[in-house]
């Protein structure tokens, strides 16, 4: 399992199939489970999906997903127990049908793209959404049942995020790449993880971000801070070369520099 994820970081990001991706990633905390009845079920997404081959605009193709994964699947939003872990858990979504905003939108994404459709996660701040067409953005929100967020609703939706003022932008439904949407999978899985005081399997969920994203800088840092906080010496340091490989941010270079000299120093 864990050399399949080590081959989804040397994939073009346009060979990951996000779903499949995100299985695997979710079969390394299942140990001896078949993925067979996975599989199956996105298959059974897909032949249902493809009874709406006709659908041409972004309009058409969002209204198909919704009919598809809510009205017919029943995958919706967890709104009672949100900060659950397993609402990341791409085996426990595919369980329950409930998720996160980010693990329903791979799912629809994926879905689209294999009806040809063009269709991307978005980087909104604190609810990825999904962004269909080649045009003006057409926003869907998966964890709402797929139904669509014109401007006001998207407005509503950052107004938390941005603050008072705060007006939404190009940049909060610009689309993420395959790798970004895996990393923010996992990142909200670490981030519960610590806050949970379990810092080990935060340290297990960063160096899977690191495996997927091996440029994902960031990743390389907290991952190096968790395992100074374990006493790990040798890997912070090990981790820390390996972000001053992919960063060429001058700020961040000195920060890495300034890190690795302190642990030479103590």
């Amino acid at each position: 399992m864990e050399s399949d994820i080590a081959t989804l970081g040397l994939l073009d990001d346009e060979e990951i199939e996000l779903d499949n991706a995100a299985l695997l990633l979710s079969e390394l905390d299942h140990d001896g489970i078949a993925l067979e009845p996975y599989y199956a079920m996105l298959d059974d997404i897909g032949d249902r999906l493809a009874a709406f081959d006709m659908a041409d605009t972004p309009a058409e193709q969002g209204e198909a997903l919704a009919q598809v994964f809510f009205d017919e699947f029943g995958f919706t939003g967890d709104a009672d127990s949100y900060d659950a872990p397993l609402n990341a858990d791409l085996i426990r979504v595919l369980d329950r049908k409930r998720g996160l905003p980010v693990s329903l939108s791979l799912l629809y994404v994926a879905a689209a793209r294999r009806m040809g459709w063009t269709a991307h996660a978005t980087d909104t701040p604190g609810h990825v959404l999904v962004r269909l067409g080649d045009g003006p953005p057409y926003l869907i929100d998966p964890f709402h049942d797929g139904e669509p967020v014109p401007g006001d609703r998207l407005a509503a939706l950052l107004e938390g995020a941005l603050g008072p003022g705060g007006k939404p932008g190009p940049q909060h439904v610009a689309p993420m790449s395959n790798r970004a949407t895996l990393v923010r999978l996992l990142l909200n899985q670490a981030t519960r993880a610590e806050r949970g005081g379990d810092a080990l399997r935060a340290l297990a969920l960063y160096e899977r971000m690191t495996a997927v994203a091996p440029d994902h800088a960031d990743a390389w840092w907290e991952l190096a801070r968790l395992q100074l906080q374990l006493q790990n010496v040798d890997a912070a340091r090990g981790s820390l070369s390996a972000m001053l490989e992919v960063t060429r941010d001058p700020k961040k270079r000195e920060l890495i520099t300034t890190t690795l000299r302190a642990i030479a120093e103590s």
